[in-house]
């Protein structure tokens, strides 16, 4: 259902219905002067119509705010338009003319409004481009350190059991061996004890023979016994076997305390180390430059003129905007084959889609920038930095793990079209490379250092390869686009025109121009293959405010993804901006862009080539 003006958020995707009365096409432009939403027809009828031909039309993101309209109440019949600049407080024209202002300095609520609206689309750019992803990015940070620690803890307590573990089974041997010894023992003494036993019964029986003798010798039965008795003059007793009291074992408990079996048992012990902070990008890199206005513009394209060259001036106006499904920004784009794309945001989501915008299907991931790419077989491989490995999805969704890539997080990757090579851009602790794998997986190249020995990369958080061999990353660390030549020499590194460059998606059409995204500036630079700037090719006027990822396609059409929306626009480029040199006189042709809508038709919308001629010296 189409929203009326009033029901929708300075930012949103909506459709937005025209407000021409019975026009119910969608709104994609808006006359300032009339404050009216206009479709495109609308627009050029608009524009065509004498009355208002003169009127300033602008997509509709550009707009100016309509004030609320209030009535003066000192004077009911003007309205409030004016701002008092040494009272600070709305007026209408006749309060302007009172006692009370005289020789005061006024000026229009109108263009204070614009300036504050101009001032807050800032502030909203900044806190979408800076503050969020980087708050998202220290909680990501953040859960990783959780997900260490936990790990780090878990594997101390499994320590911990498995010195318990071996303190018992020590223990449960040392008293086996003195149990044996016990027992041994026991058995001796009672073997003497027996032997005693058995000693005093043969004394016993011995007494008892001696007993029945001497009652014989009381009782003779015949002469023989009494004359033997008689004849006896002794009677030896044999005295009592002596026996000996054993002497048993005696325990003596061992004196442990809990602090000799804590030292059986390791110690846990914390580094005496000072918890590093987090780094947070400063904000003097997110420019508030986004969206110039007034005198800074003027002097902007000043700069910009002494620097660019050739230079742009192209006016181009915005079309429908292509929206992705199942994803909140567009932070990465790779092309696949037979009308086919992957697109994924920075929190996981990598949403497959046709050239309509179907979604076709979803897979979540670990997320990040540049972390997939479709090889020359069409498959998909994107990096699992929580793992540490790289996965390949085949046509028919088989998910396999092709490289892993040991302690090291991998957090871009990029497949080259021309021998199918795979370029990982790695990062372990503070230091960072980029590793080259055959389409196998088997890493054949390390590129970290440069001729000094001094480091390449920080965060090579988008990768791409050129026609000469080069490869190109984009380091959101450095500010820098790094260029090394195939053999990973160090070729150049393009910091941007001004300061605040903030260097994003990266790619490279089939002339060998590098195109990488500025987010902090709203606008895709164009080099050539030597890091020359050459020209901005899309800025914030013609519709793109924060492009995060880039490609180009076989038709060396150029899809751009937006960094707070789930926009992906494509434009077709058509370039000439080579210097010709002949009879002293320099010819420029200027840029010619094409933006293709969602139906797959191209709207020319912008025709600015023109010659310009100078005299050399």
């Amino acid at each position: 259902m189409a929203l009326s003006e009033s029901q929708i958020p300075p930012d949103a995707q909506h459709y937005l219905v025209c407000g021409t009365e019975d026009c119910e096409k969608n709104c994609q432009f808006y006359c300032n002067d009339c404050h009216q939403p206009m479709c495109e027809q609308c627009r050029d009828e608009h524009q065509k119509n004498k009355k208002t031909k003169s009127h300033e039309v602008v997509s509709y993101k550009q707009r100016k705010r309509l004030l609320p309209v209030e009535k003066c109440k000192i004077h009911p019949t003007r309205s409030i338009e004016l701002l008092c600049q040494e009272c600070q407080i709305p007026i209408c024209p006749i309060c302007a003319t009172t006692k009370e202002h005289r020789d005061h300095v006024f000026i229009y609520l109108e263009v204070v409004f614009a300036e504050k609206c101009s001032l807050c689309n800032v502030e909203i750019t900044k806190i979408r481009s800076y503050f969020e992803p980087t708050s998202q990015d220290l909680k990501k940070e953040i859960a990783g350190d959780v997900t260490e620690i936990k790990k780090i803890m878990e594997d101390i307590r499994a320590s911990m059991k498995a010195e318990a573990e071996a303190v018992k089974k020590l223990v449960d041997t040392v008293t086996s061996d003195k149990i044996k010894q016990v027992n041994k023992m026991e058995q001796s003494l009672l073997h003497t004890l027996n032997g005693q036993n058995q000693e005093i019964d043969d004394y016993n029986n011995y007494l008892n023979g001696l007993v029945q003798t001497y009652y014989g010798y009381l009782s003779p039965s015949n002469i023989e016994q009494l004359k033997f008795f008689l004849k006896s003059e002794n009677f030896i007793i044999r005295p009592i076997p002596e026996t000996s009291k054993p002497v048993p074992p005696v325990f003596i408990a061992g004196q442990n305390s809990k602090e000799d079996v804590a030292k059986l048992l390791g110690r846990i012990t914390v580094p005496n180390t000072k918890p590093e902070n987090r780094i947070i990008k400063p904000m003097e890199t997110a420019s508030t430059e986004l969206k110039p206005t007034g005198k800074q513009k003027k002097q902007d394209r000043e700069k910009s003129d002494v620097k660019q060259t050739p230079s742009l001036s192209s006016s181009v106006t915005e079309v429908r905007e292509n929206t992705v499904p199942s994803v909140d920004e567009v932070f990465h784009i790779s092309l696949g084959k037979s009308g086919k794309l992957w697109i994924s945001d920075f929190y996981g989501n990598l949403v497959q889609t046709d050239l309509q915008g179907n979604q076709l299907q979803k897979i979540h991931t670990s997320g990040g920038y540049g972390y997939h790419t479709v090889t020359q077989d069409g498959d998909l491989i994107y990096t699992d930095k929580k793992n540490k490995v790289i996965n390949r999805i085949t046509p028919d969704n088989t998910i396999t793990a092709l490289i892993k890539t040991g302690d090291w997080k991998s957090i871009s990757i990029h497949s080259s079209p021309i021998n199918g090579d795979i370029l990982v851009g790695m990062r372990k602790d503070r230091k960072a490379k980029v590793t080259r794998y055959n389409k196998t997986g088997t890493e054949i190249q390390n590129i970290e250092r440069d001729i000094k020995g001094q480091g390449l990369y920080r965060k090579p958080h988008y990768i791409t390869e050129n026609i000469n061999g080069d490869v190109c990353v984009s380091d959101v660390k450095n500010d820098a686009v790094v260029v090394v030549d195939k053999s990973g020499q160090h070729r150049f590194s393009y910091t941007g025109q001004r300061s605040g460059f903030n260097p994003n998606g990266i790619c490279t059409d089939v002339l060998g121009h590098i195109l990488v995204c500025d987010i902090f500036r709203g606008t895709v630079h164009l080099l050539d293959q030597d890091g020359q700037f050459l020209s901005l090719l899309l800025t914030s006027q013609q519709g793109v405010y924060i492009p995060r990822s880039v490609c180009v396609d076989d038709e060396n059409n150029l899809w751009v993804g937006e960094s707070i929306t789930n926009t992906v626009t494509v434009v077709q480029v058509s370039t000439v901006n080579i210097v010709y040199l002949y009879n002293n006189y320099v010819q420029c042709v200027c840029l010619c862009v094409v933006r293709q809508c969602n139906n797959n038709t191209f709207s020319f919308i912008s025709a600015t080539q023109f010659s310009l001629s100078l005299v050399l010296p």
